[in-house]
């Protein structure tokens, strides 16, 4: 009896198993180089969006000389929001003008495009729910 509870009372104590990842493909259209690596940024909690380390999860991808690239990842269903930059200059970082405003290419998932102030994530979100979602984002220039 007790070799039948044991394994029973160990998944109990586990918790509820975290939702399955779900297949999601991020397509980002209109690079500014070829050559030039792509930084993106996946947030799922409103309160770490743009935040330093505020990310779920970065990727790093280089175009290898075309300006659209593909890419798979897997999330976890629910709310999420992407922030990219091309780091044209390739010194690993958002290169800003005196006013704080990047002098690189950046974009944001649902095509938000700024104006006067850094997007909301609630702008920016996009839900993960089934496998098979694609997300389009055309890369801003400077």
């Amino acid at each position: 009896m007790f070799s039948f509870l044991l394994p029973v009372l160990l998944l109990r104590s586990l918790g509820p198993a975290a939702p399955a990842p779900v297949a999601v493909t991020v397509v980002v259209t209109s690079l500014a180089s070829s050559q030039s690596a792509v930084k993106l940024n996946f947030y799922n909690v409103a309160s770490g969006f743009l935040q330093e380390k505020g990310e779920a999860l970065q990727l790093v991808v280089r175009p290898g000389g075309k300006t659209t690239v593909t890419i798979p990842v897997e999330l976890a269903p629910g709310e999420w929001a992407v922030a990219l930059t091309q780091d044209l200059n390739n010194n690993d970082l958002l290169d800003k003008n005196f006013l704080g405003i990047p002098t690189e290419p950046y974009a944001f998932s649902n095509n938000v495009r700024p104006r006067f102030a850094a997007p909301k994530f609630e702008e920016c979100k996009f839900m993960v729910s089934e496998p098979g979602l694609v997300v389009n984002i055309t890369l801003k220039e400077k």
